[in-house]
């Protein structure tokens, strides 16, 4: 299953890597990337969609699905 997130908030390469770092703490994530520049995730795996979403808001950014 892949995800695809918009994800707020982030101005630099440290919010990059510290949203991605997140998505890989929830459980069943596979392989995560994020694009600082587009602002969106890229999420593989089997994770509950609303636990990616509060990993992603825990760190302080905002998260939606990518419709």
């Amino acid at each position: 299953m892949t995800v695809e997130l918009n994800i707020s908030g982030m101005s630099c390469g440290h919010c990059e890597k510290a949203v991605k770092s997140a998505l890989k703490s929830v459980a069943g994530v596979e392989n995560a990337e994020v694009n600082l520049q587009q602002g969106t995730a890229t999420v593989e795996g089997n994770a509950d969609v609303q636990a990616l979403i509060q990993a992603v808001t825990e760190e302080g950014y905002g998260a939606t699905v990518r419709n």
